[in-house]
């Protein structure tokens, strides 16, 4: 078995962020980290809306991510720490729109090691040097300078080594020009390490350490060092120099600490808490990640605690000895991993979890009635500052950009009957948990629908004069008449643009200049500025079937197939070329190119025939409609489009220099199919085709602009955008209805548009999320979704939730009771009145805990509840709250063979579940009955069990349970489920059950799959075969009868499979007569599985399915990550694909290493060596690789470019999209 790896939707958790002007010019990016890939996006400063402009894989694991900037530079770069054991310094190149890498130095082993720098950068903030630090022990200083040439240098590291030190945090210290130095948060842990009491331990005290570089004796010295009262977890560093009083804010359990060296004294701040806050009063209140943002004339930090709320933090100072800090409640959004304030007035904020957002700050919160809290003020020891959370007061939401992270659960299933399957996926955390429905396509905004009088059968869109930024109309035509709106304000009918209206159009454009082109079936219609009009009449009987026009050409076909050309003069007049071209058979379709800036015309005329052949003529004034190539087609041609691709637009110059472009001849036939053809743009030959079917009805074709680029909407039963897009083609569907007929839209509120006629209305239609692969519906849950089942027959979902660290609802309404009953009790006599008055204020308010987080309740306290609910519509049936400290942890719908055809829920819950050290008090299993329609549930009884139930599976009529370590089977009884038989020998916990024909494949949560048949007579479970390597199972999936999918907790993927001649029927040996070794108590099972495929993903798994993605596709295996990655593994149908993309693999790793100086091959055997996997990902950045590497390569493989290229694209189409 050869598989090869595709990732559909890249990661969308973001763990790190930084932000800078990477590009040169003014404008600010944010660069992301989402664990193995790079991503740099653009907010746009009037719409607010967030660009990608570039990802890339690394092929690694980034650690940490800082941007700097050289004295005295215009432009950043960006530091990445990561697994490589290298420290790589790149740039942005917006001309090629990649990433360069400037430098690489190798410091140390490969892998995430505790003592092997990457894990912590720090940059000095005049960007002179470099702090990249280990988890302990190492840190090491690199300078960074300029050559004579204005080229990046960086010196050899200088170390700053220290054993037995663990690192919290480190950040570079600004001191202005004086030498760099860097602040370490650390613990020295020699003295608790040999102390066996424990006593040195409890002791041992955090510090805070500064190292000094000293540029004149290129030295690293520890400068000073200070142990601290609180345990902080980082640290923020304070502008210094002419900006500021330098130093560094230490952020620690409840408290805020202002340090520098000097005659500085230490400035305190304790953390305000939520007023009336149901959480634990003895948990201290940290802040979890913090964001600078500085001018010339002030500085102010944002700081987020850990439920959320963002604090404004200033400092009062006075000869730049820092006096007071000041802190003031600002807003409260979902917590961050990483915080950016932008110059534009933007926050983006990289949530933990969840969707991650970008606001407009408008308001500083200066001058509102918020209080302020301050360190001058008086407290008691111990005593802190109360405030109120409240909705966005400061900050506005601009954009959301949508993330899946952390997807716990995925099923693939057709529930909506729409012939592509749908990606059913539980993603997400506590009150901000939701289902998703994912689908292929394109989100389609819909800005305008109107109705029209009847039902139109085309629609255009020109502009009055050839340098205006906007549509000025649009024009609709009936089958016998044409209506001319003005597009403003708003849009209405005009009758004075010349347009003929009492007769249907073919086609019109704007022509020249300033002039207008109308083709109608009996002339051609030209309008000039001042409203004068030249009329063609067609000859005879004739009429016009067919046209194409372009800004300065216009070809017509007669019946009888008669092309007739145009060309506009240099006045501005339309002539008519004096031949005439008789073609062989009647003309179906016409297309010409937009004219190129600079040049007179576009050189060729594309024709499509009844006799099913597309034919390209040459519109060169020497030989004009002479025949240049043809290509025969599998069906009639229904439209053509000649556009210009893979190339950025003159407008965007500043942007990006123009890359190579090519011209492609789109061709939708009659049958439902797209081809896309290579036009040369000297000879007029046509190569290179690539085709797709889109859908059952002839496919219309429509050229349009999408990001300044010229893109293709395909119209078949479904409508298709081909566009090109971070350096590939993308051919998506739109998630919309069915559309007749289109053109490209330009107005002041929707700048790139598309207008679209269906049935009879008339819609402007906006898409923005370009490069998306997938749609989404999210439907909000209450708690962490872990599992859930589809009920067949009604195409329901039933969902369990389950929180640890939570209340349930009638928790947290008997705690708020007892809260205001303490607020009455606390109040005096001539308060009572008052506090009466709050505590039932108290009472009656309900915060939106999506917004400002749930309460946490101390670890070892769950909230679970059991969901009905239909995933088209998101409405829940039924929702079943099982008790305070019941956590529901698995499920699965039966049919019991003593029940007949009645279908059973069993859900498994642990009782007061303990994570660490795991202990519980047991669990149940609690059985519903479902009704057919699966609406609602009926409890009949709850089991007992000693231990926690972790998976259920229906087998044969029973159900097979793994309670802790055993793996039972039950039936079901009257009073509670009848426990028939079990086996003792699974070594630690039982965490998935499958079960194939006789066969179960049970999953250990250490050691892999066992192989476990039931014997009837004998009512035993035997292990007859396991797996040979330990694997920390996740999830299980069964290919067939002898093959088995894996996926772990370190992110792998492994197939295995048991041998053809495996025995089941293996005896338990009851003479003992067997040898020793064959008892398989420790040695486990007497037969071993192979394993045939082995793959490191790089996130941790949590779903793997065998599903069919696309109507009439081949099989794949689906699997989803935490970090929000959907990915397939497809299998290789012949030995010659397989050896052509081992080859493309090969080569790419030598010619194009990853990144971040990791190599390829070993991040792909991280854990076990890789096996019988390609990797799509790195065989797929072909595409985006110089034409010189790119040509090397193919010929080494012996094929083009364009041959590798559709390759690549044959088997993503094959599968998957």
């Amino acid at each position: 078995m050869y598989l090869y790896n595709l990732t559909l939707q890249r990661a969308t958790g973001i763990t790190h962020a930084v932000h800078g002007n990477f590009s040169g010019s003014k404008m600010q990016e944010i660069l992301v980290s989402r664990g193995k890939s790079l991503e740099l996006l653009r907010p746009d400063p009037n719409t607010g809306k967030v660009h990608t402009l570039l990802t890339v894989e690394v092929f690694g694991i980034v650690r940490s991510l800082m941007a700097f900037r050289l004295t005295g530079g215009t432009k950043d770069y960006i530091v990445v720490g990561s697994d490589s054991g290298r420290i790589v310094i790149l740039e942005y190149i917006p001309a090629k729109n990649i990433f360069e890498k400037v430098h690489q130095e190798t410091f140390g082993k490969s892998g995430c090691r505790r003592i092997v720098p990457g894990q912590y950068l720090a940059i000095d903030p005049k960007g002179r040097a470099v702090m990249i630090g280990a988890i302990e022990k190492q840190k090491l200083v690199y300078i960074l300078n300029r050559d004579a040439e204005a080229r990046l240098t960086i010196s050899s590291p200088l170390e700053a080594h220290k054993s037995n030190t663990l690192v919290y945090h480190t950040v570079g210290v600004d001191v202005g020009f004086e030498n760099p130095m860097f602040a370490c948060l650390e613990i020295d842990y020699e003295e608790a390490d040999s102390d066996p009491t424990g006593d040195a331990a409890v002791k041992t005290q955090q510090t805070l350490t500064l190292y000094e570089l000293d540029l004149g004796l290129n030295h690293v010295v520890r400068k000073y060092s200070e142990p601290l009262e609180e345990h902080a977890n980082f640290l923020v560093s304070v502008p210094g120099g002419n900006d500021g009083p330098s130093g560094v804010l230490i952020c620690s359990e409840n408290y805020l600490t202002y340090k520098n060296l000097g005659d500085q004294h230490d400035i305190r701040c304790p953390i305000p808490r939520r007023r009336n806050d149901l959480d634990d009063p003895e948990r201290g209140m940290i802040f979890v990640c913090s964001a600078t943002h500085k001018t010339k004339s002030m500085f102010f930090f944002l700081a987020q605690t850990e439920q959320g709320d963002i604090f404004k933090i200033t400092l009062e100072t006075d000869d730049d000895m820092v006096t007071e800090i000041k802190l003031k409640y600002f807003d409260t959004v979902p917590v961050a991993a990483s915080m950016c304030v932008l110059k534009t007035g933007f926050l983006f904020v990289a949530s933990e979890f969840g969707n991650h957002y970008l606001y407009q700050i408008a308001h500083l919160g200066d001058d509102d009635d918020e209080p302020e809290f301050s360190s001058a003020m008086p407290l008691e020891e111990g005593d802190t500052f109360f405030f109120a959370p409240r909705p966005l007061r400061n900050l506005v939401l601009v954009d959301e950009m949508d993330s899946l992270s952390p997807i716990m659960a995925c099923q693939v299933a057709d529930l909506a009957n729409e012939d592509t399957p749908q990606l059913y996926i539980a993603c997400g955390r506590g009150p901000r948990s939701t289902l998703r429905v994912l689908r292929h396509g394109l989100e389609v905004s819909e800005m305008a629908v109107s109705e029209l009088p009847g039902n139109p059968n085309a629609v255009w869109t020109v502009k009055r004069r050839v340098d205006e930024e906007y549509d000025a109309y649009i024009i609709v035509s009936f089958v016998n008449a044409t209506l001319v709106l003005s597009i403003g304000e708003t849009v209405e009918e005009v009758t004075d643009s010349g347009f003929l209206g009492t007769t249907p159009t073919l086609s019109c454009s704007a022509l020249g200049e300033d002039a207008l082109v109308q083709v109608y079936p009996d002339g051609i219609r030209h309008i000039r500025a001042d409203k004068r009009v030249n009329e063609w009449k067609a000859p005879g009987k004739k009429t016009i079937v067919k046209c194409a026009v372009n800004q300065r050409q216009v070809v017509i076909a007669l019946t009888g197939g008669e092309l007739v050309y145009f060309e506009m003069d240099p006045t501005g007049q339309l002539n008519e070329y004096t031949e005439r071209k008789k073609m062989p058979s009647e003309v179906m379709c016409m297309a010409l190119g937009n004219v190129a800036v600079g040049e007179q015309r576009s050189w060729f005329l594309a024709v499509g025939l009844q006799d099913n052949t597309v034919r390209i003529i040459s519109l060169d004034p020497s030989d004009c409609l002479a025949p240049r190539s043809m290509q025969a087609l599998p069906a009639a041609a229904e439209s053509l489009c000649i556009v210009e691709m893979g190339v950025k637009d003159a407008d965007n110059s500043e942007d990006s220099a123009p890359q190579q472009s090519s011209l492609y001849l789109n061709i939708g036939l009659q049958n439902g199919v797209l081809l896309r053809t290579v036009l040369d743009p000297i000879s007029g030959d046509l190569a290179d085709t690539r085709t797709r079917y889109l859908g059952s009805r002839p496919v219309k074709l429509f050229r349009i602009r999408m990001q300044g680029n010229q893109a293709v909407l395909a119209m078949s039963s479904r409508s298709w955008l081909s566009y090109y897009y971070q350096n590939r083609f993308h051919l998506t569907p739109l998630s919309y209805e069915s559309l007749e007929f289109a053109s490209g839209f330009s107005s002041e509120q929707c700048p790139e548009g598309i207008v679209a006629i269906s049935t009879n209305t008339l819609r402007i239609l906006a898409l923005e999320k370009l490069g998306a692969v997938f749609n989404q519906v999210s439907f909000p849950l209450e708690y962490t979704p872990r599992k859930f089942a589809i009920h067949a027959d009604s195409a329901h979902l039933v969902v369990i939730e389950t929180e640890h660290n939570a209340y349930t609802d009638e928790t947290k309404q008997q705690r708020r009771l007892q809260m205001a009953e303490e607020m009455q009790e606390a109040a005096g006599a001539d308060e009572a009145a008052v506090a009466r008055e709050l505590a039932e204020a108290f009472l009656s308010e309900e915060p939106n805990e999506a917004v400002f987080g749930a309460p946490r309740a101390g670890p070892g306290l769950w909230a679970s509840s059991l969901r009905i609910m239909a995933p088209t519509t998101g409405q829940t049936f039924e929702v079943h709250r099982f008790e305070q400290n019941l956590a529901a942890l698995c499920l699965c719908l039966v049919k019991f063979a003593n029940q007949g055809d009645q279908l059973f829920l069993i859900v498994g819950v642990a009782k007061d579940f303990q994570l660490n050290p795991r202990v519980s008090n047991g669990g149940f299993l609690y059985t519903y009955k479902v009704n057919s329609e699966c609406t609602n549930l009926e409890l009949l009884h709850k089991s007992p069990l000693d231990e926690v139930p972790l998976a259920i599976c229906p087998y044969q009529g029973r159900v097979l349970v793994g309670v802790g370590r055993m793996l039972r089977l039950y039936d079901m009884g009257k009073k509670k489920l009848l426990r028939k038989c079990e086996n003792k020998h699974i070594p630690n916990a039982v965490v998935s059950i499958n079960a194939i024909g006789q066969r179960i494949y049970v999953s250990d949560v250490q050691e892999s799959v066992y192989a476990v048949r039931y014997k009837r007579q004998e009512n035993q479970l035997i292990v007859f075969a396991d797996d040979t390597h330990p694997r920390w199972i996740t999830t299980t999936c069964v290919l067939d009868y002898d093959t088995v999918a894996t996926a772990d907790k370190f992110g792998n993927i492994a197939v295995i499979r048991l041998a053809t001649g495996i025995n089941d029927d293996v005896d338990e040996d009851p003479t003992g007569n067997k040898a020793l070794w064959d008892r398989g108590l420790l040695n486990g099972a007497s037969q071993k599985a192979d394993t045939v495929a082995c793959f490191h993903v790089g996130e941790t798994v949590m779903s793997l399915q065998k599903a069919t993605l696309i109507p009439g596709g081949s099989e794949s295996l689906v699997y989803t990550t935490l970090s929000g990655t959907v990915g397939v593994l497809v299998p290789f149908t012949s030995h010659e694909d397989h050896d052509f993309f081992q080859h493309l693999e090969m080569h790419m790793r030598s010619e194009h290493p990853p990144l971040c100086g990791r190599d390829h091959l070993s991040f792909r055997s991280y854990y076990y060596p890789v096996k019988n996997v390609i990797d799509g990902d790195l065989c797929e950045q072909f595409n985006s690789i110089e034409p010189a590497k790119q040509k090397s390569i193919s010929g080494d493989l012996e094929r083009t470019p364009s041959e590798v290229s559709k390759k690549l694209e044959d088997i993503r189409t094959r599968y998957a999209f």
